[in-house]
């Protein structure tokens, strides 16, 4: 596959919290291990915010799926970053090294601006990653790829449906998805990646990961017709083929073909003559 047909790498992440380091950070002189730290966070979060969920800077990525997509939006594959093994420092540097390879395409996202993108940036810094082209820091300000309203050089499409923060999408990726005829979260949420990590189901987390992004790909797609880069042929289209392609390779990954048996059509309103 030549590098030079991939134009937009679709991806989601998951990740667990460092229990070592909220240790060390939070807790020092407690002697807590790391699932005592852990827990122990968790608890002052959910009394002063109700929320259980550990910021992303005490966090390492254990799963990312990336979709390549080419020129034209359609499926060029899709890839779990270091399997079977899934260490966190090789999971890192193959999304950075791999972004690099396929000459710098548009990241695309769902949160990714506050949270997907952090979290991989800071894991660049602690396990020493060079990253200059990603921290062209000389360019002018609104050609930096760090820039917030920098779409070329990622496209985080929470931004592009609050209009970069104004706005709140209550429901997320999981509305989204369901929006479009897509299942969203089948029996697995984000909250769920601590627990199912602890007990060793690295694989089911990362089939969770590959359905997050092929529901972040369906909503990539309708963001293209909204902002007129397509139209509601040729994204149904698109639509169509990626599902046969799901179903080609739902052999070899099963939880394809479950992620297709919870797809229902979208009700098309323009299907019926007026």
């Amino acid at each position: 596959m030549s590098t030079t047909n991939v134009r937009y790498l679709v991806f989601d992440i998951e990740s667990v919290a460092d229990g070592d380091l909220i240790s060390k950070v939070r807790y020092p002189g407690n002697d807590y291990s790391a699932q005592e730290a852990t827990d122990a966070y968790c608890a002052e979060l959910m009394e002063q915010y109700g929320t259980e969920f550990i910021p992303y800077t005490y966090h390492i990525p254990i799963a990312i799926s990336i979709i390549k997509i080419d020129a034209q939006l359609k499926i060029v594959d899709v890839v779990t970053l270091d399997a079977p093994e899934y260490r966190p420092h090789v999971i890192a540097k193959k999304f950075w090294d791999g972004w690099k390879v396929y000459d710098m395409p548009t990241l695309v996202s769902f949160n990714g601006r506050t949270f997907d993108i952090p979290l991989m940036e800071l894991a660049a810094f602690r396990y020493g990653i060079s990253i200059p082209a990603w921290f062209n820091v000389h360019e002018k300000s609104f050609e930096q790829r760090r820039n917030r309203y920098n779409q070329r050089a990622h496209l985080d499409l929470q931004e592009v449906l609050t209009n970069f923060g104004a706005t709140r999408l209550n429901g997320g990726l999981n509305l989204g998805a369901n929006l479009l005829g897509k299942p969203g979260k089948m029996g697995i949420a984000g909250h769920m990646v601590q627990e199912l990590f602890k007990e060793g189901h690295i694989e089911r987390i990362n089939d969770y990961c590959r359905c997050d992004v092929l529901d972040t790909y369906f909503v990539f797609l309708r963001i293209k017709l909204l902002t007129g880069d397509l139209d509601l042929d040729r994204e149904q289209s698109l639509v169509e083929q990626a599902h046969m392609w799901l179903e080609e390779k739902s052999d070899s990954h099963p939880v394809y073909a479950e992620y297709l048996a919870n797809c229902r059509p979208w009700e098309n309103p323009w299907s019926e003559a007026e």
